[in-house]
C-alpha cells in the first residue's frame, strides 16, 4: 500500500513528517499521470501544484480554513488528499468526479469554480462572510499567474484592501509569465523572516506608537512605511501587491516543501491581507509535460513513456482547424483582417495565423471584456476585428458586446468556438447559452454552420458583413464533407432546404443538422417523410421560408444543441406569431432549463434527448397526433 492510499483525510497529512510529505508528492504525482493519460486532462498545472497543496493541507484545518482555487483545474492533488483516491480513476468520466473544485462534491472543495480569476473575488466573500456570521478562520485563494490578466483579479485586490476585517491569504502560482526573476536564496530568506509572527507583531505595535506621537506621530509613520517598502522594493516584486494593502512575501521556490510550510505556519491568520508569491513548474515530475507545457494543460489520453498522445489520426479537420486555416487564406487578400483572442491561440486555432501575421494578431490574455472593447475601437478605424473565444467565455464579455459593438453596429466578427455540449469539462464549459444571450441584442447576426464546410462560407460571410456578427461552431472534427477551393458567401439570413416531405417539418441549426439528417433516414423507413431545413441563421430567420412550409405541413420540430429558453426554437416560436401563422403544431427539441454535467458528447447528447434517436421519438410522436 503506498502512502497515498493510507490518506483518507485531510487531517491525515497532518501526522506526517516532512520526509514522508516528499514522497506523499511522489505518489500523488504517479497517481494523476496515471489517471489522467487514460481520461485526459489537466495534467501540466496539476503536477506543478502538488507540494502547495500538501503545504496548504499541513497548515491550516480544512474544510473549517477555506481553500478556494481559480479556475481549479490545478486541484487534482488536493481531490487525492480530500476523500477521493478511491474514486479518481473516475475523472472526468460520465457520472464520475469532475475536473474542477466543486462545492457539490466535497466539504473541502470552497468554491465551484471553472473560469478563471474568480478566486480573489469569491474568496474575500467567503471570508467576510466568515466575519459577519463571528468565524475567524482563515481563507486561502491560490490564483495563477495567468489568472491575473484578468481585471475581475484586480477588482478583488481592490476591494480586499478597503475592508476592515479580511484574513484572506491569496497564494499567487507564478508558473509561466515569470513576473519576477529574483527568485533564490536570498529573497525567500526574506520572505520567511519578514513572514515571522514577532516580526509582523512588532511591526504593528511599532507603527501604533509612532501614529500616537502627538501631531508628528502620522507624518513620522508614513516615512517608515516608504522605507521599509523601499527596501523591500530591491529585493521583491511586490509593491504591486502591497499597493492594494496586502502584505506582501516571495517570491520563493513553491516545490520547496520546508520553505512553503514555514511560510505558511508564519503568514497563518494574518490581520491584514496577505500576498503570497511563489514559483512553480508546469508538468513537475513529468519530463514531457515539464518540456510541454501547453500541450500538456489540457490533454486527451497518451502514453506514460512518451508522452505521445494516443488517439488514432484522424485525417477530417475539426472545426477550430477549419477555422484557423480559413482565417489565414482570407487575410492573405484582405489586410483589414485582425484576430484577436483571450489567452487561447491554440485552443482557438489562430497559432498559424499569429505566425503569419503576427502584427494583425492579439492575444489580450484571460480578458474577454478587454478583448471585445478593444475590437470595437479596432473596427471604429475601419478593420475588422475577428474575435475567437470560446462560447462559455465569451459570456463574461455581455455588457461588452452589448454596449461598445451592437450600439454603434461596429463590424466585430464573434467566432464562437465550442458552441453546444463541449464533454469532460462540464458545466462551466458546455456554451448552451450563446443563442439566448446574443439574440437579444439589437443590430447583432447570429449563424451556425451545419457543416466544415458550410463553416469556411460563414467565415467569408461574416467578414464581409457590415455589423456585428456571431458564428458559433461545435468542438470536435467534421462531417467529412469535401472543402471547396473557392467557397462562397451565404446571403444573410438566407436557409437551406434539404430535403422535402409532406408529413414533417424539421427545422434545425448547426450541429443538429448532421443529427436531423441522421433521424430523417430512419424516419422514411417507418414511413414519414419529412422536409429538413437548415436554418443557418438564428438572426434573422429565414421567415419567408419558414412560414410558407409551416402553413403548408403543419407539423413542425426544431432541433438545436442549446437551451431552449431564448433559443433557436423560441426564435422560430416568435417569428411565426409576429406573422400571424395559427393552426400549427410545434414541438422543441434542445436542452432544458438545467446545467449539463460533465462526460462524452455523445453520451451527454443522448441522455440529454438532442440526438438522433430523440428526434426520430418526437417526429413519430407528433406524426402521430391530431
Amino acid at each position: 500500500m503506498s502512502l497515498l492510499d493510507q490518506i483518507k483525510t485531510s487531517g491525515d497529512i497532518k501526522k506526517l513528517s516532512r520526509k514522508e510529505l516528499t514522497l506523499l508528492a511522489g505518489n500523488i504525482r504517479k497517481r494523476i499521470i496515471e489517471v489522467v493519460s487514460k481520461n485526459g486532462g489537466h495534467l501540466a498545472s496539476s503536477l506543478g501544484a502538488v507540494e502547495l497543496t500538501l503545504a496548504i493541507h499541513y497548515v491550516f484545518d480544512l474544510p473549517k480554513d477555506t481553500l478556494i482555487w481559480d479556475v481549479g483545474h490545478q486541484s487534482y492533488a488536493h481531490k487525492l488528499i480530500t476523500g477521493r483516491n478511491d474514486q479518481f480513476d473516475s475523472l472526468r468520466q460520465y457520472k464520475g468526479i469532475s475536473g474542477f473544485s466543486k462545492i457539490k462534491e466535497s466539504p473541502y472543495d470552497g468554491f465551484t469554480v471553472g473560469h478563471s480569476s474568480t478566486s480573489i473575488s469569491a474568496g474575500l466573500g467567503v471570508c467576510y462572510g466568515k466575519y459577519l456570521n463571528k468565524d475567524d478562520s482563515d481563507v486561502i485563494s491560490v490564483i495563477g499567474d495567468g489568472s491575473l490578466t484578468a481585471g475581475l483579479a484586480y477588482e478583488g485586490l481592490n476591494q480586499t484592501g478597503d475592508l476592515k476585517k479580511r484574513n484572506l491569504i491569496v497564494v499567487l502560482n507564478d508558473n509561466d509569465m515569470s513576473i519576477s526573476q529574483n527568485v533564490g536564496a536570498l529573497s525567500s530568506f526574506l520572505s520567511r523572516t519578514f513572514s515571522a509572527k514577532y516580526l509582523q507583531t512588532m511591526r504593528n505595535q511599532f507603527g501604533a506608537f509612532l501614529k500616537s506621537l502627538p501631531k508628528i506621530g502620522d507624518d513620522i509613520y508614513n516615512i517608515a512605511k516608504r522605507s521599509e517598502e523601499s527596501f523591500k522594493t530591491f529585493i521583491t516584486p511586490g509593491m504591486l501587491f502591497e499597493a492594494f494593502n496586502f502584505d506582501y512575501f516571495g517570491p520563493i521556490d513553491g516545490h520547496n516543501l520546508d520553505h512553503l510550510i514555514d511560510i505558511l505556519k508564519n503568514i497563518k491568520n494574518p490581520k491584514d491581507p496577505v500576498l503570497l508569491h511563489i514559483t512553480t513548474t508546469k508538468g513537475k515530475g513529468y519530463e514531457p509535460a515539464e518540456k510541454n507545457p501547453v500541450y500538456f494543460h489540457g490533454v486527451g489520453s497518451f502514453a506514460v513513456e512518451t508522452g505521445k498522445s494516443k488517439k488514432k489520426f484522424n485525417s477530417i479537420p475539426t472545426y477550430t482547424k477549419v477555422f484557423g486555416s480559413q482565417m489565414v487564406n482570407l487575410a492573405k487578400t484582405n489586410k483589414k483582417i485582425v484576430a484577436v483572442t483571450a489567452a487561447m491561440p491554440e485552443g482557438t486555432g489562430l497559432i498559424e495565423f499569429s505566425k503569419q501575421y503576427p502584427d494583425r494578431f492579439f492575444d489580450v490574455g484571460i480578458a474577454e471584456q478587454h478583448a471585445v472593447t478593444f475590437s470595437a475601437g479596432l473596427a471604429s478605424k475601419g478593420l475588422t476585428p475577428v474575435v475567437a473565444i470560446y462560447s462559455t467565455f465569451l459570456q463574461r464579455a455581455f455588457d461588452q458586446i452589448l454596449h461598445d459593438v451592437c450600439i454603434d453596429s461596429h463590424p466585430v466578427v464573434f467566432a464562437l468556438d465550442r458552441g453546444g455540449i463541449v464533454g469532460e469539462d462540464g458545466p462551466t464549459h458546455h456554451g448552451l447559452f450563446d443563442f439566448s444571450y446574443l439574440r437579444c441584442m439589437p443590430n447583432m447576426t447570429i449563424m451556425a454552420p451545419k457543416d466544415e464546410h458550410e463553416l469556411t462560407r460563414m467565415v467569408i460571410t461574416a467578414v464581409s458583413h457590415n455589423g456585428p456578427i456571431a458564428l458559433r461552431y461545435p468542438r470536435g472534427v467534421g462531417d467529412g464533407v469535401p472543402i471547396d477551393d473557392n467557397p462562397q458567401p451565404i446571403k444573410i439570413g438566407k436557409a437551406e432546404v434539404i430535403c422535402e416531405g409532406n408529413d414533417l417539418l424539421i427545422l434545425a441549426i448547426g450541429k443538429s443538422v448532421c443529427e436531423t439528417i441522421k433521424a430523417n433516414k430512419q424516419l422514411k423507413d417507418v414511413g414519414i417523410n419529412a422536409t429538413i431545413i437548415n436554418a443557418r441563421f438564428v438572426k434573422p430567420l429565414d421567415s419567408d421560408l419558414i412560414t410558407k412550409y409551416t402553413q403548408k405541413i403543419k407539423k413542425v420540430i426544431t432541433v438545436e444543441e442549446h437551451v431552449l429558453d431564448g433559443g433557436f426554437g423560441s426564435a422560430v416560436l416568435e417569428m411565426l406569431t409576429d406573422k400571424n401563422v395559427t393552426g400549427y403544431l410545434l414541438k422543441r427539441i434542445g436542452i432544458q432549463n438545467r446545467f449539463v454535467e460533465h462526460g462524452p458528447q455523445e453520451i451527454l447528447r443522448k441522455d440529454y434527448e438532442i440526438d438522433s434517436s430523440a428526434i426520430v421519438n418526437t417526429a413519430i410522436e407528433l406524426h402521430g397526433s391530431k
